[in-house]
């Protein structure tokens, strides 16, 4: 029982089938005092605004022996650490011969299983005074749909039953870091206007993450773990067979039939319809899967999907017309063919490309996200360790459009995680190769390596790597890998002659500018992602030197290669060499360029407490003369470095490195899981300081 993976990273382990004693004695406690009022609760607020009941209440007599009463206060019992105050008014509705349902503060589906159960979403916890009723002892485990408070308000109760908690990947630091979250969670200046202030507070252990695209066994059921982003960002589904009937159990995706339950959590940066664009792209993928009952957190479960999704999806769309007239729903994106064997998806992010061959197989060149909504709202809510959340899109449209079959082979025209965000579900869902140019190697294959712009935080394994001006074939076509730094260090320009085109995927080397610029063709510089001072230049002549007549740029339509503007393009990146040499003091210039050229390695170093581990320092020499460096390294009190002072001598415009062991100390504090180390180094007689850094993820027995 359990999902099929955990995250290693500072996982607290449990034993996933602890057992639950239900306890139908009396609890001590005071007696309530009569309320001078009857209060609407927002259970009962829901329930007058029209929703029924869909099957028998199997309710559980209040402390006051009238059964169905309002929400009654509790007074916990002494020490008591639980942060309810109330229990719901009704007891457990059963909707089918297996599955019951409490209106809490959410709905708190059972599932039961013999005398098992399995509990999705928690409420305040009142459930467990309940099962007994229906026969169940032991729960095996909680399954959240999101991190909101009435989700998950109860489940310190959960813990001290023992119960393991089981949480969406993509929130799980809204729980279990919840604390922290709250003492960095910005309030004045406040753009950022995301309801993840329904985060709880307090942190809760967890037990078991929900992968998205994966299957959760549990008995004699299995549920996909379906991304369905909207009501939070991290949200996710669970979809599986419960007595017969294919069931959503949908969080707060939407309350019935047309409707959501708010609007406010829909957005969230100022002003935006960022999580309509999200909800309305889960309805519509959730709606394919083709489930015939919805169980969400907030309304009555119902039967009529079909119409209930797409009444949402349209109301929602009038709403974003009316507000936004221009904007385009992620939904709406669709590829085009820029000849009849390849195929442009030009609004997710970034673009991709489908080389699809005569048999159907299908080589793409990058994956990134569905758009730049789904990129740029996933960073904003991205805990310190984790991975840019993928949602799956555009392949069942090349499926059923243009005679794909099979996705053989992905290639990134650059390191960057818009470009290939996806890879790791291809390769995991569609059994994909990942081939690339030498120098990415590395930093897919050990992304905790170094410290670049737009590294994706997950381990992509490399199928097959090419070196510069080499030539393979695939299927019936040929193509060509050049290195093609500036945009990056790590960059590839790819040629193939494609339907009597001469195509040349550039990722993103160069774009058609911006209008009102004095010329067609403009390049980028980030001095984070590894730039020197003729990266450019070298990219461009590249471009020059292949002539071809259609670009398939990393961002924006194909577009047709107009040689004069190359021309143009490159003579502007040679004097931005001169600029450069200009402003920056060091004669070699890349030094000022490159904040990399001395460096830690890897830049994220992953170490046991108690254990010892290695950590380079790799380095760069700009120099046309031999560089003498020492170093030494600067850590945590109690922790040991040996050597004490490393030398390293590099060749003139060569790479060099010199290693350390690092001991961490086994009884190192919890409450300090990352900090950050440093080297300090002299380069040819002259102190330059600390001017290298790292940090250090220590994970704890």
């Amino acid at each position: 029982m359990g999902s099929d993976r955990l995250n290693s990273l500072c996982e607290i382990n449990y034993r996933t089938n602890f057992p639950l004693q239900v306890r139908q004695g009396k609890r001590r406690m005071k007696k309530p005092k009569p309320a001078k009022r009857s209060a609407l609760s927002r259970r009962d607020f829901f329930k007058s605004a029209g929703a029924g009941l869909v099957a028998s209440e199997l309710v559980a007599a209040p402390a006051n022996g009238l059964p169905g009463a309002s929400a009654t206060p509790i007074v916990p019992a002494a020490k008591s650490a639980s942060p309810v105050r109330f229990k719901p008014g009704s007891g457990l509705t059963q909707i089918s011969p297996n599955l019951y349902v409490l209106r809490d503060s959410c709905n708190v589906y059972v599932l039961k299983d013999g005398d098992h159960a399995l509990l999705i979403d928690f409420g305040s916890g009142h459930v467990l005074n309940l099962l007994g009723q229906i026969g169940v002892t032991k729960v095996d485990a909680i399954l959240h749909t999101h991190h909101h408070r009435d989700q998950c308000q109860g489940d310190a109760r959960a813990v001290a039953e023992r119960i393991p908690l089981h949480v969406p990947a993509h929130e799980r630091h809204l729980f279990e870091d919840a604390e922290n979250f709250w003492r960095n969670r910005h309030v004045f200046h406040l753009y950022h206007v995301a309801n993840d202030f329904f985060t709880i507070t307090h942190n809760l252990p967890v037990a078991g993450v929900l992968h998205d695209y994966e299957t959760f066994h549990w008995g004699p059921h299995e549920f996909l773990i379906y991304p369905t982003p909207g009501h939070t960002i991290g949200s996710i589904s669970l979809v599986g067979v419960v007595d017969g009937r294919k069931t959503a159990f949908t969080g707060d995706l939407i309350h019935s039939p047309g409707k959501v339950i708010t609007l406010h959590d829909l957005q969230y940066e100022y002003m935006s319809t960022d999580g309509v664009d999200f909800a309305t792209f889960s309805l519509q993928r959730l709606r394919e899967l083709g489930p015939q009952f919805i169980c969400p957190s907030h309304g009555e479960p119902f039967a009529s999907v079909d119409a209930g999704f797409t009444d949402l999806i349209s109301r929602m769309r009038e709403w974003v017309r009316a507000y936004a007239p221009g904007t385009t729903l992620t939904l709406d994106n669709h590829p085009f063919a820029v000849t009849p064997h390849l195929v442009a998806s030009y609004q997710t992010t970034s673009c991709f490309y489908a080389v699809i061959s005569d048999s159907g197989k299908a080589l793409f060149v990058d994956y990134g996200s569905a758009s730049h909504n789904f990129i740029d709202s996933s960073l904003k809510s991205l805990s310190v360790h984790d991975r840019l959340r993928f949602i799956a899109h555009t392949v069942p449209e090349l499926q059923a459009r243009y005679g794909l079959k099979s996705v053989d082979v992905a290639m990134p025209s650059h390191m960057h995680d818009d470009h290939l965000n996806g890879f790791p579900y291809l390769a995991r869902h569609y059994g994909t190769k990942v081939w690339c140019y030498d120098n990415m190697v590395d930093i897919l294959q050990n992304p905790r390596g170094n410290n670049l712009g737009c590294t994706l935080a997950e381990v992509i394994k490399v199928d097959r790597s090419f070196h510069h001006g080499e030539k393979f074939k695939w299927e019936e076509f040929e193509f060509e890998v050049c290195h093609s730094p500036g945009h990056t260090e790590f960059q590839m320009a790819m040629f193939a002659e494609i339907d009597g085109a001469r195509i040349a995927f550039t990722g993103d080397a160069v774009h058609p500018a911006d209008g009102g610029a004095p010329y067609q063709l403009r390049h980028n510089v980030i001095f984070r992602n590894w730039v020197e001072s003729d990266s450019h230049v070298r990219a461009v002549r590249s471009l020059l030197e292949h002539e071809p007549n259609i670009i398939a740029p990393g961002h924006t339509k194909p577009y047709v290669a107009n040689k004069a503007d190359l021309e143009d393009l490159k003579r502007r990146v040679e004097q931005e060499g001169q600029y450069f040499q200009d402003v920056i003091a060091d004669p070699d210039t890349n030094f000022g360029l490159n904040p990399s050229w001395a460096r830690l390695y890897p830049y994220q170093l992953a170490a046991k407490a108690g254990s010892t581990s290695t950590l380079e320092l790799r380095v760069r020499n700009y120099r046309s003369k031999p560089m003498h460096l020492e170093a030494g390294l600067v850590l945590p009190e109690g922790w040991k470095a040996s050597p004490d002072v490393a030398t390293l001598d590099v060749p003139a415009n060569s790479d060099g490195k010199t290693g350390f062991t690092v001991t961490i100390p086994d009884g190192w504090d919890p409450a300090r899981p990352r900090v950050a180390v440093a080297a300090d180094i002299v380069a040819d007689e002259q102190y330059l300081g600390q001017v290298a850094e790292g940090v250090v993820d220590i994970e704890f027995t």
